[in-house]
């Protein structure tokens, strides 16, 4: 990591896997897509001041999908708070370059709606498509940068899936 940026804080974020019933995990593509090509992540956004990580997950969910809280059920929180570093090329040039990386709580949820109740055509759309996804791709389609993260994930929430 570029030492002027090794001072930075970590944003604070709350991430969601959220899984069917037939156990496959929602991933959106990223419209912004990365500089590695195509960018897949599950929905994750940033905590606002004075807000609950749990909150903060359900908010991003109605944002970033149109899934409303009564659709889903939180199964699981993660055991501890994940931190990632951002690649060299990214440092300060998002998150008007405040932050080194996110520290993030994830959420495992269970989506009890249908597929006609999600919709990425949001007030500010993060993703131009999605799709159902094993859990076992997850660290496939993730951004470089994460990919470690997304694997600690899929052991951690694997066998409530």
């Amino acid at each position: 990591m570029n030492p002027k940026f090794a001072e930075l804080p970590y944003r604070p974020c709350a991430g969601i896997m959220l899984a069917n019933t037939e156990g496959k995990v929602f991933v959106g593509q990223r419209i912004d897509k990365a500089p590695e090509g195509d960018a897949w992540q599950m929905p994750q956004g940033g905590i606002d001041e004075g807000e609950d990580a749990e909150k903060a997950a359900l908010r991003e969910l109605v944002e970033e999908t149109g899934i409303t809280p009564e659709l889903v059920d939180v199964i699981a929180r993660s055991r501890n708070e994940h931190f990632y570093d951002l690649p060299d090329e990214l440092l300060g040039k998002i998150w008007k370059g405040k932050y080194r990386g996110q520290r993030q709580w994830w959420f495992l949820m269970r989506f009890k709606g249908k597929d006609s109740d999600i919709n990425i055509e949001t007030d500010h759309p993060e993703f131009s498509r999605w799709q159902w996804v094993g859990p076992e791709r997850l660290p496939q389609l993730i951004v470089p940068f994460k990919k470690r993260l997304y694997e600690i994930l899929v052991t951690e929430f694997g066998d409530l899936i």
